[in-house]
């Protein structure tokens, strides 16, 4: 009997350090909206793999695609909440948290991509972001993207603001791309991303601005034959992490989130010009009518959208306004 007594309690202890092993590994939950096959995901799943190996399962991150844990507004309530670990959501419906933050998606304000990645890969550039962040209960750690946005509807080809004038379009929830419809004549209608499928099947919206390849991914071209590649409004999505769990985080697990995000920004950007390619042939094939604005055209729409530009200049004080402005001027003219 004494001989056995000993073989127990190893065997207890054995059962009770297998939980501890268990309790030690921390499941991160990090949601988005995009789906699945887009570069936006495959950035996500590069931030989880390296976190993940690089703690060595201390941390491990499950992402959550297309909306799963509810659509960008309620995740990132959750995220402030700590109900949720993190999320990426578009800079615009971050805005109903952290106003200045929509400065990212103003429309028409960068030349061009390579001077909007510079500005936003810029040290003082992402140390401000950060700032307004930690202010509203958010760690800002980087950004995955969309694209540049464009335009697609049922009812005509797009070719001047006018053009929109009537025409329900769906857009995100968020204020600066509702003023910047309403400026062009539309009628914007804020709906979550899942939802624009069945809502364009069913002529509850004429029509969604979305990246044409985001478009033709989520079958939107199906139902929508009108295109125009307007690349009005470039879409980032910033990271956030909740400010309680972050903290949680060793200064080691900190770093190791950082060079995940960069990882991640780099697979999403690399799948997103490899898919740029690709697009314009797919909704060609697909019988899409495709317009290309003109510098003429886009002139129109820049005009159009300068009491956007103005107003927000107010929303976010023109000390960050400017800022930023002279960011973009500055990457625009470096070679």
């Amino acid at each position: 009997m004494k001989r056995i007594i000993p073989v127990v309690l190893i065997g207890v202890a054995l059962i009770f350090s297998s939980f501890a092993l268990c309790e030690a590994k921390t499941i991160v939950k990090y949601g988005h909206v995009g789906p699945p096959v887009h570069p936006q995901h495959h950035g996500a799943v590069a931030f989880a793999k390296y976190v993940t190996e690089k703690t060595k399962g201390e941390l491990e991150v499950q992402v959550f695609p297309l909306g799963q844990l509810g659509g960008e507004r309620s995740m990132t309530e959750q995220v402030q909440a700590g109900t949720l670990h993190m999320t990426a959501v578009t800079a615009s419906v971050l805005a109903n948290f952290v106003p200045e933050m929509g400065i990212i998606e103003l429309p028409f304000i960068y030349p061009n991509r390579e001077a909007a990645y510079k500005v936003l890969d810029d040290k003082e550039v992402k140390e401000r972001f950060a700032k307004l962040c930690d202010a509203k209960g958010f760690v800002f750690v980087g950004y995955t993207e969309n694209e540049f946005r464009d335009m697609t509807n049922s009812k005509r080809p797009i070719k001047r603001p006018e053009d929109l004038k009537g025409l329900k379009i769906r857009v995100i929830e968020g204020p600066i791309f509702i003023d910047t419809f309403k400026t062009f004549g539309a009628n914007p209608t804020p709906m979550p991303f899942p939802e624009i499928y069945n809502a364009l099947q069913q002529k509850v919206i004429d029509g969604q601005d979305n990246p044409l390849y985001t478009s033709i991914l989520m079958k939107f071209t199906e139902v929508n034959k009108f295109a125009t590649v307007t690349h009005h409004i470039l879409t980032e999505c910033p990271v956030v992490v909740n400010k309680k769990f972050w903290n949680s985080l060793t200064p080691e697990q900190q770093k190791i989130f950082r060079e995940a995000a960069e990882v991640q920004v780099k697979t999403n950007r690399d799948g997103n010009a490899k898919n740029r390619t690709e697009a314009l042939q797919k909704a060609k094939a697909q019988g899409v009518d495709i317009y290309m604005l003109t510098d003429a055209d886009r002139e129109a729409f820049k005009k159009a959208v300068q009491p956007v530009l103005d107003k927000y200049k107010g929303v976010y004080g023109a000390d960050l306004y400017d800022f930023y402005m002279k960011k973009i001027d500055f990457y625009s003219k470096k070679k």
